[in-house]
């Protein structure tokens, strides 16, 4: 099932238009020397590019909510689940990569949380309980719940969440950003089956993390 977006993701609409009137303006006044100034909107593009995916439509399928590397996965306690021993899948979004955030699974918000925090390297595994981050509880129409926790990074300060508790929300749907690097953790099910390898490189929506328990 392809999701189309615009080409541009609406957070990056004004930081767009600026970057282009100062190619102008630089080119106005220092003609080719402007160069400089033109490849500084090509990498603001690129950064909040917004392409279409291809979601799957596997019964029980979780894709993945980011794009980036794949830095951890392993069994863990889940601190939003009361300790729940859950399996965590965690991916690196650097500045190349695309960072608008999808839903992983179709379901209703159950909860959400925000916590302050610092902003040290998100490709750490310390980044998860320090770090500036944003989690939805998502419960799926078995029964499941899947949880999604947008982290800040080394230099992004903003982390964008569109979605609350109560909201149907379905796999593949655009539902937050955040700026400039950063990471997002998935907390599933211990019993799911991995879709996905340590290190392996996945684009938000396209690649699917695992398979809810019984798929």
């Amino acid at each position: 099932m392809a999701i189309g977006y615009p080409i541009l993701a609406k957070e990056g609409t004004v930081h767009l238009i600026v970057a282009t009137v100062l190619g102008v303006g630089a080119t106005l006044w220092f003609g080719y020397g402007s160069i400089v100034v033109w490849i500084g909107v090509l990498l603001v593009f690129q950064f909040f590019r917004d392409p279409k995916r291809n979601i799957t439509t596997e019964p029980g399928a979780i894709v993945s909510p980011a794009s980036g590397k794949v830095v951890s996965i392993s069994e863990q306690e889940n601190p939003y689940q009361d300790n729940a021993k859950a399996l965590k899948v965690s991916v690196f979004m650097n500045i190349f990569s695309v960072h608008s955030n999808l839903i992983p699974i179709s379901g209703t918000i159950k909860r959400h949380w925000y916590y302050p925090g610092k902003f040290v390297n998100a490709a750490l595994d310390k980044s998860s309980s320090e770090n500036e981050r944003n989690a939805i509880c998502i419960e799926t129409s078995a029964g499941f719940n899947v949880y999604s926790i947008q982290i800040a990074g080394l230099i992004a300060r903003r982390i964008l969440c569109y979605v609350k508790p109560g909201d149907t929300v379905q796999t593949g749907q655009r539902y937050g950003f955040i700026r400039f690097g950063s990471r997002v953790d998935l907390y599933m099910p211990l019993e799911c089956r991995l879709a996905v390898k340590l290190g392996q490189w996945v684009s938000s929506g396209n690649n699917t993390i695992g398979y809810l328990p019984g798929y």
